[in-house]
């Protein structure tokens, strides 16, 4: 299996039409794993029934969205972190802040554990058209 990839042709952002053009590598997915195919995966490595398995994952993101709503960083071992982020409008005293006013995105993001990092620098890739 590889990774499948396009080019795509963009220009410079910020410069007035678009400034010297060129060509980037770009992703093409190809389709995606939802909760019931990790399920079935997972059923294959493992004596967990079904629901069993359901009940954890279901139960993982409970207490990761509890952890995360409350400033924690989420260690998921070789599998990644998650951690709570995000942007704010600078204003010129402490004072003037205002959450609510200037703070523009709250988002997650993740960061991934050792083997998943050195398993995407060992990915195939595949040029597709």
């Amino acid at each position: 299996m590889a990774i499948k990839y396009k080019l795509i042709e963009k220009g410079e952002p910020g410069v007035v039409g678009g400034g010297t053009k060129k060509w980037y590598a770009n992703i093409v997915t190809d389709g995606e794993e939802t909760i019931d195919d990790l399920v079935k995966a997972i059923e294959k490595f493992s004596a967990l029934s079904e629901a069993d398995i359901r009940g954890v994952i279901i139960a993982l993101e409970n207490v990761m969205q509890d952890a995360l709503g409350n400033g924690k960083i989420v260690r998921l071992d070789k599998i990644g972190s998650l951690y709570p982020s995000l942007s704010s409008e600078g204003t010129a005293t402490p004072e003037e802040f205002n959450a609510q006013k200037h703070v523009r995105n709250i988002k997650v993001n993740y960061r991934p554990g050792k083997r998943l990092s050195d398993s995407m620098k060992a990915a195939v890739l595949q040029r597709v058209k």
